[in-house]
């Protein structure tokens, strides 16, 4: 460590620091509030693939990352048991693979939106119905809206559980990716939370 210590101090301490806050584009607010926004693409696959995306554009989500809320409600979309999107999908032989959420990117999540997409595959019967697939999600998402979140500490709470056991038993990585990681969550995270702050759930806040 002394001798890292050593060699970042030389490297680094000649750069100077301006002081400056870093830039915020959170007035920039509705950025994909456009036609171009709200319509169907299709779109002419590479592969002989079928799949469904449906895109939201969200307020900024990053400051709550203690909370994560679109962890949460990905993990219930992408539910695969019973009563699930996905079971309803697969009984009607449309649907094969779904799975929902935010990569937490700088595209998809920053100052001035979150992302937070739904993504379908499709069987060749479902492609035929892919209006009724969008409909099913839909009424999904619509559930868990009107339902509320108060019920359902005990389902965030075992996300909170599942994202610590990934964590204290994960792989080891490659130190190149792992610093680099770090640095990006430097711009992202308190102090306290720079190694855990892109992985573990700490809150349980049902307004959020």
């Amino acid at each position: 460590l002394d001798t890292l210590e050593k060699w970042v101090t030389e490297i680094f301490s000649e750069i100077p620091n301006n002081g400056l806050p870093k830039p915020s584009f959170g007035h920039l607010t509705q950025p994909f509030d456009t036609p171009e926004f709200h319509k169907l693409y299709r779109v002419v696959p590479v592969r002989k693939v079928h799949s469904l995306t449906i895109t939201w554009a969200l307020p900024p989500q990053e400051q709550y990352y203690r909370v994560k809320p679109l962890h949460y409600i990905s993990w219930l979309v992408g539910h695969e048991g019973k009563g699930s999107v996905l079971s309803f999908l697969r009984k009607k032989f449309w649907a094969l693979a779904l799975y929902g959420g935010n990569g937490e990117t700088g595209f998809e999540q920053n100052s001035t939106y979150s992302i937070f997409s739904i993504s379908v595959t499709l069987t060749d019967e479902g492609y035929k119905h892919f209006y009724e697939v969008a409909h099913v999600v839909f009424q999904y998402v619509k559930m868990l809206q009107k339902r509320g979140p108060d019920q359902r500490q005990v389902i965030w709470e075992e996300i909170q559980k599942i994202e610590a056991n990934e964590f204290h038993y994960q792989e080891q990585t490659d130190p190149v990716d792992y610093v680099e990681n770090l640095c990006e969550n430097m711009q992202l995270f308190q102090k306290e939370d720079f190694l855990i702050g892109d992985q573990l759930l700490f809150e349980y806040k049902p307004e959020v």
